[in-house]
């Protein structure tokens, strides 16, 4: 990785520019650099998956779609936000909540969305499920926490470190907290009263995927939402017979495109809760364009709790 000049981006007929004033880097950010993720990117490329900024250009076709120089925006994309400037297609632009700062705006679609579609879409979250959010101090972990508290459900955040914990109680407060994974599946189940969790969301796999499987409800839904531990869990298929839960797999972005109708509903209520104040992402730290060694080794030594931003403009 290099910070190189480029000449600036134009927009298509269906695109849009944008002055970039902030992007989120999140562990598919990290993976992607390389090569572990599941898409992979032609090289050379521009990392970063979401980012929030300014219009400064339009196509005529994104024009006619609503969309005006000096817009306040968040995108979205495969690669292209950790620069100065971006060129979307108008389709993954959206109005930033007035309540967002640019860095904050540029952490919530990616997290928010994956916590929405896991907890909503395929969990079918009721007011008052018990859920266990692994991870709860990682990226999409953390938006997990706040979305479901903003939803009602019952919250057990599980960390890796007392640090960690202590961060997420004093951010989203919880209704419990645990540090894993030696001991989580007793301390879940008398927290339930011998229930267990109607809602397991796991980005972090490993041990505590092997927990979760000891304690989810019958009835309940392991979601399968990425591997930040390292290793990818296996289990026998005799165990979700036997105890009678799901195990559902969670890609937030592929479930937008294929059922677009539903993306776009998804989105649009992430958004609604940000602007009504339900929701807000955090932002571990802000750092200039120079500094992204520094921003990547954060995750890379899992220091980072929520997202660490870039600023292209600073």
């Amino acid at each position: 990785m290099s910070l190189v000049e480029r000449p600036i981006p134009m927009p298509g007929p269906g695109d849009v520019q944008v002055r970039i004033e902030a992007a989120a880097l999140g562990f598919p950010d990290f993976l992607m650099t390389q090569g572990l993720y599941q898409a992979k990117p032609p090289l050379p490329f521009v990392p970063g998956m979401e980012c929030a900024g300014v219009v400064t250009a339009l196509g005529e076709e994104a024009r006619r779609h609503g969309w005006r120089e000096g817009d306040r925006v968040m995108a979205a994309g495969l690669t292209g936000c950790v620069a100065q400037y971006g060129v979307f297609p108008a389709g993954s632009v959206q109005p930033l909540p007035s309540p967002l700062s640019f860095a904050e705006g540029a952490a919530l679609r990616v997290a928010y969305l994956t916590a929405w579609v896991s907890l909503v879409r395929l969990g079918r979250a009721q007011a008052g499920d018990w859920v266990v959010v692994h991870g709860a101090a990682g990226g999409v972990g953390l938006a997990a926490v706040d979305l479901a508290r903003a939803l009602g459900l019952q919250v057990i955040a599980v960390t890796s470190s007392d640090a960690k914990l202590a961060a997420v109680q004093a951010l989203y407060d919880p209704a419990h907290g645990l540090v894993g994974p030696v001991g989580i599946r007793e301390a879940v189940l008398d927290l339930t009263g011998g229930r267990g969790a109607d809602l397991v969301y796991d980005p972090v796999g490993g041990d505590v995927f092997d927990e979760a499987c000891r304690y989810t409800a019958f009835g309940g839904r392991l979601l399968v939402v990425g591997f930040a531990s390292g290793r990818i869990p296996t289990v026998g298929a005799n165990i979700p017979l036997i105890k009678g839960f799901s195990i559902v797999g969670v890609r937030a972005g592929e479930y937008g495109r294929r059922f677009p109708d539903h993306g776009r509903e998804d989105i649009a209520a992430v958004q609604a809760l940000a602007e009504a104040g339900r929701i807000r992402p955090h932002v571990h730290a802000a750092l200039p364009l120079g500094e992204w060694r520094e921003a990547y080794r954060g995750m890379q030594e899992r220091r980072v709790v929520g997202r660490t931003v870039l600023l292209p403009q600073a």
